[in-house]
């Protein structure tokens, strides 16, 4: 069909015919040439050739829709070896998608990459160029398929063995596919292969790009789940109750005394019912009346101790003068006075 459509537009093979291959080639080379460079992906020269690349593509992908290079209804022998190449369109599109940097954007632009990558499969499985099962939608992916019972899990098991085995064929093709590719390039790219050699080189290509969609899908959406969530925690959350309508806050009240807490309540049971301060406060006070309270015991025990002090006093002055006058009864006055003798 790209033959008879060629054979129709063969008047303006001067305009279309060199442009589509050169766009081609363009998007490619400056893959190609951002993958390959030591510099960082972010850098201004890198993203300019990024931009540049996408613009080839895009300007091929509406070309080729302009001229329906592509019919579902054909089969893969019916296209012919050199148009083969163009199916690799949406994939080299994903693949530059990808090395675009914008936090802000990153979501938009892995979810652009991933419907580049479907496109591309899809075209790939329509015409059967190599078996393998297609991924499933953004909105049903397998890791949120749900199984109930044992026979759910059993083919929960299956379906997981079934894609660990699918990688571990895709890993052992990856390698086949790289040496068969080296040994067609030099070929091709001379002018040198027939065209049986050419379609081999174009049907390896897309090969190659299968896997490699295949695995980018893959990281795109364990990236997409965690982009999601990433910017879910950035918006404010709609379930929760406007200022207006929330019920008030119960404050709590620091009580002194009992007829107080009667009126505005006790907080909660833990809640202390002073400050620091008053705490310090009543004991200052406390102490002091402690230390009055020992002074006046400490006065009353001295004030004790002089009154029986004072009564031993009393009673042993009372002893002497009853002697005194004991003495005097049974002495005369002037006994013992030797100075008066004659």
């Amino acid at each position: 069909m790209a033959e008879a459509v060629a054979a129709a537009t063969e008047d303006e093979e001067e305009i279309v015919g060199p442009r589509l291959p050169q766009l081609l080639e363009t998007g490619r080379r400056l893959l190609g040439e951002v993958e390959d460079t030591n510099e960082s992906t972010n850098s201004r020269f890198i993203q300019e050739k990024v931009k540049q690349g996408l613009e080839s593509l895009e300007k091929a992908s509406r070309m080729m829709a302009q001229l329906d290079l592509f019919s579902p209804n054909e089969d893969l022998e019916e296209i012919s070896s050199t148009d083969l190449k163009y199916l690799l369109v949406p994939a080299l599109q994903g693949a530059l998608t990808l090395k675009q940097i914008s936090f802000n954007h990153r979501l938009e632009q892995v979810q652009t990459a991933r419907a580049h990558f479907m496109d591309f499969l899809k075209q790939c499985q329509n015409y059967q160029v190599t078996k393998f099962e297609l991924p499933s939608t953004q909105d049903n992916p397998p890791g949120k398929k749900s199984f109930d019972g044992p026979t759910g899990s059993q083919q929960s098991l299956v379906a997981m063995a079934s894609h660990r085995q699918a990688k571990i064929e895709r890993y052992k093709q990856k390698k086949e596919l790289e040496n068969k590719l080296a040994s067609l390039e030099s070929a091709v790219e001379n002018g040198r292969a027939d065209e049986e050699q050419v379609r081999e080189y174009y049907l390896l290509h897309l090969q190659k790009w299968v896997n490699i969609s295949l695995e980018e899908i893959e990281s795109i959406d364990q990236e997409i789940v965690i982009l999601k969530a990433r910017d879910l925690g950035k918006q404010p959350s709609t379930s929760r109750v406007p200022p207006q309508n929330r019920a008030p806050t119960k404050p709590f009240i620091l009580t002194r005394d009992t007829a107080q807490a009667k009126v505005f309540g006790s907080g909660y049971p833990s809640l202390a019912t002073m400050t620091v301060n008053d705490w310090y406060e009543q004991r200052q006070k406390w102490d002091t009346f402690k230390n009055s309270k020992v002074t006046l015991n400490q006065e009353a025990d001295q004030d004790e101790d002089q009154e029986t002090k004072s009564e031993e006093d009393d009673e042993e002055s009372l002893l002497k003068k009853r002697n005194w006058d004991d003495w005097k009864d049974t002495h005369p006055r002037g006994y013992g006075n030797r100075q008066n003798m004659g």
